[in-house]
């Protein structure tokens, strides 16, 4: 663990160092009354253009001699943020005033945010995902849902039945069968927050004061039942994030390498 550390924090110091030794040549060809802007340039559409190829590599994990996942991953996330201290190095200004500028702007940030956002993700969210104890496949999730809720219909209604009172109907039909028709507190499970367990347990105490010994047994079943239910909405929510965030953050890695390339060109036929 300790050398996997260090090898992180060397990683960080190269970049450091690399990006040091580009901010000091940028001074001292600016202090020549020369361009800078050209060395900064080329750097940033190489960084870019490596960037891009940690999907690539992804593709083709089955080809060991490209390097470990786990490095490519770190060389991606060390390589984000040094893309975006030699864009600002390239531009001298946080936001640009030309409106083509303020579009590759645009786009880069987005990249670099949704880049952010996709770091985080897969951080946090697979450790939530273990937290559960539950291995769920997203493919499967609906289905998963709909037998839940065809268990929870049949303890109610064997419940009423047995017992001759509805309140335990009633109370299904009120709350839970909201919570059993969709995925539901999605934001919540976002943010890593426990509010739909509070709300199972408030439901359940709401109601288990009107019911005699055996009603209380049903509504056993049906709190572990959604207390099973608000795991697989984890699994739904989290999952889904975690793919979602690739349908957003490559689309944006695509266009921002074809705009790079353009701006490339355009300043290239200006310069001849």
């Amino acid at each position: 663990m300790n050398s996997i550390r260090m090898y992180h924090i060397l990683i960080w110091l190269i970049a450091g160092i690399i990006f040091g030794l580009l901010a000091i040549k940028d001074q001292s060809i600016h202090a020549r009354l020369g361009n800078p802007s050209e060395l900064t340039g080329y750097c940033l559409l190489v960084t870019i253009v490596f960037l891009a190829f940690f999907n690539i590599r992804k593709r083709l994990s089955m080809l060991p001699m490209i390097g470990k996942a786990s490095t490519w991953f770190m060389l991606h996330t060390v390589g984000g943020f040094f893309v975006l201290a030699v864009y600002w190095l390239h531009t001298k200004t946080i936001w640009p005033t030309g409106m083509y500028e303020k579009s590759l702007a645009i786009l880069f940030y987005l990249t670099v945010t949704s880049g952010i956002i996709g770091y985080l993700i897969q951080q946090i969210y697979p450790k939530l995902l273990t937290q559960t104890g539950v291995e769920v496949i997203f493919e499967r999730i609906p289905l998963r849902i709909s037998k839940l809720r065809q268990k929870a219909e049949e303890t109610m209604l064997k419940c009423c039945n047995k017992s001759g009172v509805e309140t335990l109907g009633k109370h299904y039909l009120d709350t839970l069968q909201w919570f059993f028709a969709e995925p539901r507190f999605t934001f919540q499970h976002l943010i890593g927050s426990q509010r739909s367990q509070q709300w199972i347990q408030h439901q359940d105490n709401a109601v288990r004061r009107y019911l005699n010994i055996d009603e209380q047994k049903y509504l056993n079943e049906l709190s572990q039942l959604a207390y099973q239910k608000n795991i697989i909405d984890i699994h739904y929510t989290l999952q889904g994030a975690m793919k979602c965030w690739l349908l957003i953050h490559i689309p944006l890695t695509s266009a921002l390498m074809l705009l790079s390339f353009w701006h490339f060109l355009v300043v290239n036929v200006y310069a001849l």
